[in-house]
């Protein structure tokens, strides 16, 4: 079937991720960030205290997510989107009318569980369970959602701080998640796998089995590739964070900085679709173990130099794995450990992940407090993904022989 035909055939499907993935950006960091000048100028925060709220309600969304991923296994995509977006619209509304800094743990954790936690999970299980053959291609179409959100809605939302107040802009990004659930129910009017029929579809993992969330966290290979997960959820999510302070001292203004973001974006989606297409021709044990090297020298341009085309260098390279990271890991789940349980298996991923975006900007934040500028810190996390890509290499080469033939 040609590229074009299977977008055809299944646009309701790919759609209904596309605007998942798109929604989740409402509880990303790099969405939340674009407020930090002004919710720490409201509340009286430092960078450690407001990096400490942050990492505090992250990590209990990491912890929900353990429990409420696993729902994916057994509600369908349709119903159990609705109800997401309806919490990740009431979470935007909180944050527009919350008065004191003690509540912002739990905005933090309403808005970080909804959208970088369920809407994003609920997008990439879906394809990962609908789509077998062109898992890869669907993965990297329902990553096009985020691409898209992350590509305009900082400039979009950075301009319009210069004229609305903050707490309005919320109120509006409230309603446009609350305006797509009537549009995610229409796509979603038949499920393309529905789960009455879920058990004759799925496909095994190592040892051809179907394995379990409790195997996967009892065997070695998980325990290799947690420093990756959490690596670039950490430490992207840490660049996104500081965001306003990057740009401060670099000597930007802060438009110049988000104006940036495109690129990245645009090099994030070439990359995913390549990685998209290489993964179904290749498979995920040939290229998850270097999908992470971009983010060595990223990190050493974002330390580098004061110039802006340092920075434009990181953003080109932090895209390439950005965008393999849409597609690979999520395959790499289904691929090692088979497809009956992967909503569970998955939500532990994911929770790992959001733990890792929590300790980014605590980790950082506190660091700035301490004194160690951000540009150091930057290079020290250009170490660790030399690590990370050392364990996966390590780990995915004994594995990939034991997945069926």
């Amino acid at each position: 079937m040609s590229f074009a035909s299977f977008l055809r055939a299944n646009a309701p499907w790919l759609s209904a991720g596309v605007l998942l993935a798109f929604l989740s950006s409402f509880g990303q960091t790099f969405f939340i960030s674009i407020f930090a000048g002004e919710i720490r100028e409201a509340f009286d925060l430092s960078h450690g205290a407001w990096g400490g709220l942050y990492a505090f309600g992250t990590t209990a969304s990491a912890v929900a997510m353990i429990w409420a991923g696993a729902l994916t296994d057994k509600m369908r995509a349709r119903e159990l989107g609705t109800i997401v977006l309806v919490f990740l619209g009431l979470s935007c509304l909180f944050m527009a009318v919350n008065p004191v800094w003690f509540l912002l743990p739990v905005v933090i954790f309403c808005l970080r569980f909804g959208g970088q936690g369920m809407a994003m999970h609920i997008a990439l299980v879906s394809m990962t369970r609908w789509f077998v053959a062109a898992r890869g291609r669907a993965l990297s179409i329902a990553g096009l959602g985020f691409a898209i959100g992350e590509a305009i809605l900082p400039m979009i939302f950075v301009a319009c701080l210069a004229l609305i107040d903050w707490r309005l802009l919320w109120v509006v990004v409230a309603l446009i998640a609350f305006a797509g659930i009537p549009v995610l129910r229409r796509l979603l009017v038949t499920e393309r796998t529905p789960q009455s029929i879920a058990k004759e579809v799925q496909s095994r993992g190592m040892n051809d089995a179907d394995w379990t969330r409790r195997d996967v966290y009892s065997h070695w290979l998980f325990w290799f590739m947690i420093p990756a997960l959490l690596g670039p959820s950490a430490f992207g999510t840490a660049f996104f964070f500081h965001q306003v302070h990057y740009a401060e001292v670099k000597g930007f203004t802060h438009l110049e900085l988000v104006a940036l973001f495109p690129v990245f974006t645009g090099t994030a989606v070439g990359a995913m679709v390549a990685s998209g297409w290489l993964l179904d021709r290749l498979g995920t044990p040939r290229l998850i173990p270097w999908f992470q090297v971009p983010l060595v020298l990223a990190f050493a341009c974002y330390g580098a130099g004061s110039a802006l085309g340092w920075t434009l260098a990181g953003m080109v390279l932090m895209g390439l794995t950005t965008g393999a990271g849409a597609t690979l890991p999520n395959a790499y789940w289904a691929e090692f450990y088979g497809t009956r349980h992967v909503g569970a298996i998955k939500a532990l991923a994911a929770a790992v992940m959001v733990l890792g975006s929590a300790l980014g900007p605590g980790i950082t934040g506190v660091g700035l407090d301490m004194g160690i500028g951000i540009e150091t810190q930057f290079f020290a996390v250009s170490g660790f993904f030399v690590f990370t890509t050392v364990m996966m290499l390590i780990g995915v080469s004994r594995a990939r022989k034991l997945l069926p033939v």
